[in-house]
């Protein structure tokens, strides 16, 4: 029996080519979407403040001279502000993922397992919610925090930002929940594990991925939020991050180079947490998009 080598070789050509291919029409759009991220790098690593207008992305001379000038950023009476107003900005976001995962998956799970009275409207005024810019809530809030005495206060920051993200953390890990076989939970109960057991030791671990999602997504909000954070904190140490890049734009002259560094600064965590969680961002949500 002869062996068909032009066959198998065009064979084996035509799957490297379908290969290639969609590289070689991803190359030129990565490189397109990149050239903003390397003009802030540029201008960041670049001496002098003023604003840089040619598109090339590389620098001839290079300094560090702006981050060193955004993490050693003092006030006026010598007091260190970027530490604290970094370990702000971890803790408001750090406790607003706890808070809303927390408090959104039991509530998901309800609205997804259980059949109550009131279920569909509870629902659908999460998704009014939604339909509002956070700013029309600004004096009402304002208001509230100033009567509660949590203004310049990261708990008050926490309670706002975590009330904002429950409803999108809801919708998004009900519509998981809806695609999880209710048979499973069924014949765990079977074998006398009580709901609370069901929850924790089957349901939690199967949604993982969606969790991991929504919690990336309330920790990007409130990491990256500026206009709430901005209107409730007027000391400078109890600022978040995203207030203090927008101290680098004064009204009569913006400090470019100390803007860019400062943008990237801020933007690490957020890249190392999508980095870290890339594996759950697909199926998280493809998955929960099944069901509604």
């Amino acid at each position: 029996m002869s062996i068909d080598t032009p066959t198998v070789g065009k064979s084996s050509s035509k799957w490297k080519w379908e290969d290639i291919w969609p590289h070689l029409l991803l190359i030129p759009i990565t490189v397109l979407v990149l050239i903003p991220v390397l003009l802030v790098i540029r201008k960041a690593l670049a001496p002098g403040q003023g604003f840089l207008t040619s598109l090339n992305p590389f620098e001839q001379a290079w300094t560090v001279e702006h981050f060193h000038d955004v993490v050693g950023n003092k006030d006026e009476e010598g007091n260190w502000l970027f530490g604290p107003q970094l370990w702000n900005s971890l803790v408001v976001s750090a406790a607003t993922t706890f808070v809303g995962v927390f408090l959104a998956t039991t509530a998901a799970y309800a609205f997804s397992r259980f059949r109550f009275y009131g279920r569909r409207t509870g629902m659908n005024l999460f998704l009014v919610t939604q339909m509002f810019p956070g700013v029309l809530m600004l004096i009402p809030l304002f208001i509230l925090l100033g009567q509660l005495n949590m203004l310049d206060s990261l708990v008050g920051l926490t309670l706002v930002y975590s009330t904002t993200a429950i409803p999108f953390c809801v919708w998004m890990l009900k519509g998981y929940f809806d695609t999880i076989p209710k048979e499973l939970e069924e014949s765990a109960i079977m074998d006398g594990a009580s709901r609370f057991t069901v929850f924790v030791r089957i349901i939690l671990p199967l949604a993982a991925p969606a969790i991991a999602v929504t919690a990336l997504f309330s920790f990007m909000t409130a990491w990256n939020e500026f206009v709430l954070a901005f209107t409730f904190n007027n000391d400078p140490k109890m600022f978040t991050l995203p207030v203090t890049i927008q101290r680098y734009a004064d009204p009569k002259s913006t400090f470019w180079g100390s803007f860019a560094a400062a943008s990237i600064i801020v933007s690490v965590p957020v890249m190392a947490l999508f980095y870290k969680l890339q594996k759950y961002i697909v199926s998280g949500l493809t998955a929960g998009a099944v069901k509604g």
